[in-house]
């Protein structure tokens, strides 16, 4: 990745695309929230299970086309290509750290 994102993010990224569910929730902290297609998921495991879920659903793969800074979140604009009606299609996600961790996540 060339733009340089917090830790927790890259690996998000890396763990999203190697569909590694556990890895993927590993950078969220145990309170973490995550917003997506209408529904939220509050926890360590529904974040994982959300994750294996849209994994499978739409055998997703992201890459990262720009990041900002807004409102006290990363805003990280990814191309998403899978298997889903408009594919590919630029998504973004809304990141929220703190001290190392991603404790909350918006995706759309």
């Amino acid at each position: 990745m060339d733009i340089k994102l917090p830790q927790s993010i890259e690996t998000y990224f890396r763990a999203a695309n190697a569909h590694d569910s556990q890895s993927l929730a590993d950078c969220f902290t145990e309170e973490a929230v995550v917003h997506d297609e209408g529904k939220v998921y509050r926890g360590l495991a529904a974040i994982k299970e959300w994750n294996e879920t849209t994994s499978k659903k739409y055998a997703l793969t992201l890459e990262v086309i720009s990041a900002t800074q807004e409102n006290g979140e990363t805003v990280v604009t990814a191309q998403a290509s899978g298997n889903f009606e408009g594919s590919p299609a630029a998504i973004d996600f809304y990141f929220v750290v703190t001290n190392q961790k991603i404790t909350a996540l918006r995706c759309g």
